[in-house]
C-alpha cells in the first residue's frame, strides 16, 4: 500500500518561507507527474503545482513566481519550496499523483502564515 507522508508546514510571518517535503513509501512514482494540492477552511483542495518526471513543472497562478517545486525521483520525495508567503496561502498542504490523484490522500501539513 503507498504512503504519502508530507511534512514541513508550520507558522510562518508574511514574507517568509516554508519548504514541504513529501516522500511516498512503498510506491515508484517516479514515473508519474506530482502535485501539490492545499485545502483552505470551507474551500475546495485545489492544485498549487505539478511536475513531470523529466522536471517540467507548471504553477497556479497565485503562487507563480514564489513556489518552486521539484522532485527527488530516487528518493521518491517531492517537495515545494514557498517563498514570500502571503496569508491566502494558509492551508493544508497535501502531495499526490497529478490527474488524477492514484494513492490514498496523506495526513497533509498545515502552513499558516499570520504576523
Amino acid at each position: 500500500q503507498v504512503q504519502l507522508v508530507e511534512s514541513g508546514g508550520g507558522l510562518v510571518q508574511p514574507g517568509g518561507s516554508l519548504r514541504l517535503s513529501c516522500a511516498g513509501s512503498g510506491s515508484n512514482f517516479s514515473i508519474y507527474p506530482m502535485a501539490w494540492y492545499r485545502q483552505a477552511p470551507g474551500k475546495q483542495r485545489a492544485l498549487v503545482a505539478f511536475i513531470l518526471s523529466g522536471g517540467t513543472s507548471y504553477y497556479a497562478d497565485s503562487v507563480k513566481g514564489r513556489f518552486t517545486i521539484s522532485r527527488d525521483n530516487a528518493k521518491n520525495t517531492v517537495y515545494l519550496q514557498m517563498n514570500s508567503l502571503k496569508p491566502e496561502d494558509t492551508a493544508h498542504y497535501y502531495c499526490n499523483t497529478y490527474s488524477p490523484p492514484r494513492y490514498p490522500w496523506g495526513q497533509g501539513t498545515q502552513a499558516t502564515v499570520s504576523s
